[in-house]
């Protein structure tokens, strides 16, 4: 018997990478699992499929389609117990270089999805409810030049996440951040270009795995994390030590 047996999750940018693998993690911790993707069509549905959930196309940049997403989810199950912020678009140049549209394209997906899903999830969550966001160590520490749009975006989810979790504690909801550095995926492979930048700050001296932030997810999801909130938990292997 998993952790989350009878209970329903929606994974925002479950398609591919991080999200992906916290979906399966949720899955087969025995949770009914919704994703939601962008472009990743083909990718979100045969996740979907593999885990016995749902897909859902729904761009983080549009209010109504993240609205709908959660409602949606909350309507098809009679319930909603988890909501994973994790959909997030990169955002990285000089600041006098980063155009208009890319700069708000970031602060509608990083930072106004997460409000808005979270503000929705509400309606629906009970006691023992969860609210994690997948964050960024950028939000703390950013050890090279170009971060300032992303990090702008990454802090803000560390900060809504304290505030959140003062205001719905009562509920017996708890509110967390999760805030990974290096994870080896496909806009971060270990051996890219960025690794020669990133790996000297790595105190482990390695890239982490998808997998080791979908583990810490499912706990905090899960039963035994009832006293942890408004947290921004680091997975980093030292990136900020």
């Amino acid at each position: 018997m998993g952790t989350l047996v009878g209970r329903v999750a929606l994974v925002t940018g479950g398609a591919r990478g991080i999200g992906e693998a916290i979906a399966r993690r949720l899955a087969a911790e025995g949770a009914a699992v919704t994703i939601t993707y962008g472009s990743s069509a083909e990718p979100a549905r045969l996740v979907a499929k593999e885990i016995g959930g749902v897909a859902v196309a729904a761009d983080g940049a549009d209010r109504a389609a993240v609205r709908a997403a959660v409602n949606d989810t909350a309507t098809r199950h009679g319930r909603l117990d988890i909501l994973v912020n994790n959909a997030a678009v990169p955002a990285f140049g000089p600041i006098g270089q980063i155009s208009d549209e890319a700069f708000d394209q970031a602060i509608a997906v990083n930072l106004t999805a997460v409000h808005t899903a979270s503000r929705e999830a509400l309606r629906h969550l009970g006691e023992g409810g969860r609210i994690i966001t997948i964050g960024s160590v950028n939000a703390d520490r950013v050890p090279f030049p170009g971060g300032t749009a992303y990090a702008l975006t990454k802090a803000g989810v560390a900060g809504f996440t304290r505030a959140l979790a003062r205001e719905v504690s009562a509920r017996g909801i708890t509110v967390n951040n999760v805030q990974p550095g290096p994870i080896d995926t496909a806009m971060n492979p270990a051996d890219g270009p960025l690794s020669a930048v990133l790996l000297p700050h790595i105190a482990t001296g390695h890239y982490g795995t998808a997998d080791e932030v979908a583990a810490l997810v499912g706990f905090l999801a899960g039963p035994e994390a009832g006293y942890i909130t408004g947290a921004s938990i680091n997975i980093d292997g030292g990136f900020t030590a």
